[in-house]
């Protein structure tokens, strides 16, 4: 039993650092610092995008009640960030059983459920993968974050003040409104799909990691 939970525990590690890192690249790809200060652009914990009925704000432990809104502006960007890091790897779940031993990628060597899909990728993708993801990640933070360099030590992780949650003026499609309430609109959407994802995630994670089985096996596809 010992083992079985220590091999557990080092699946579920490696596949949220993975999952995380995945889903980073794709969300967070670099885009060049557009900066605006627009209705769309301010941000308040007042009014706060995702309310919505009959559950309002939901906010049980009153985490806003306490926050100013720069630290609600934290929350909300990390809410959304692991919102599309879930929205990804929920695809990435369902798309990685079901393309197994077919797919070009790893001479479709890749299969069984998909949190021991990392155990069976060679190691230079991990660190190819990682030095990518990196890169990004530090646009990302030049973008929402004021350079620690123009800080005091009490003043780390500061936001910028002109930076909406999420916004990092990746829109390849332009699909981002310019009327604030559309804008709204689409903020609550993305919200409310990436907290779906976020527990349908946990709930993939905990079932594989149960019972070694893959989702498609569970549902009988």
């Amino acid at each position: 039993f010992f083992f079985t939970s220590v091999y557990l525990k080092k699946i579920i590690m490696k596949f949220t650092i993975a999952s995380a890192l995945i889903a980073s690249a794709a969300a967070f790809a670099p885009a060049p610092v557009v900066q605006q200060t627009t209705a769309i652009n301010a941000f308040s914990k007042e009014g706060l995008p995702g309310a919505l009925p009959p559950v309002g704000l939901f906010d049980p432990l009153n985490f806003l009640e306490k926050a100013d809104d720069a630290t609600a502006l934290r929350y909300r960007e990390a809410e959304v960030t692991h919102g599309r890091v879930a929205m990804l790897a929920v695809i990435g779940f369902l798309v990685g059983e079901k393309v197994e031993g077919s797919s070009f990628l790893f001479d479709s060597q890749i299969s069984g459920p998909a949190i021991t899909h990392f155990f069976q990728v060679p190691n230079p993708f991990w660190e190819i993968l990682v030095l990518a993801i990196g890169g990004l990640e530090l646009n990302r933070a030049q973008i929402a974050f004021v350079s620690p360099a123009d800080l005091g030590p009490e003043e780390a992780g500061k936001m910028r003040a002109d930076h909406y949650p999420g916004d990092i003026g990746f829109d390849p499609l332009g699909l981002k409104p310019e009327d604030p309430e559309e804008f709204e609109m689409m903020v609550t959407k993305e919200l409310q799909n990436g907290r779906l994802a976020m527990l349908a995630a946990a709930g993939f994670l905990a079932q594989e990691a149960t019972d070694g089985k893959g989702i498609f096996e569970h549902l009988g596809l």
